[in-house]
């Protein structure tokens, strides 16, 4: 199963309430920041939705 690395690039300062609370769901508290998580739809779709807040790379076990 392949995993997701998931880092806030761009602060959340700005941005519409939902999107601050979809990436404080995934994790991300400060800039630069890193998670890791499953692949899965759900979590493509919050990535999705804040797309130009982070950047994301696909990491094969």
């Amino acid at each position: 199963m392949s995993k997701l690395s998931i880092t806030l690039i761009n602060s959340v300062i700005g941005n519409k309430q939902d999107q601050r609370d979809t990436v404080r769901v995934l994790g991300l508290r400060k800039l630069h920041q890193t998670v890791v998580k499953d692949d899965n739809p759900s979590i493509r779709g919050m990535v999705h939705k804040v797309r130009h807040l982070v950047s994301v790379e696909e990491i094969t076990d």
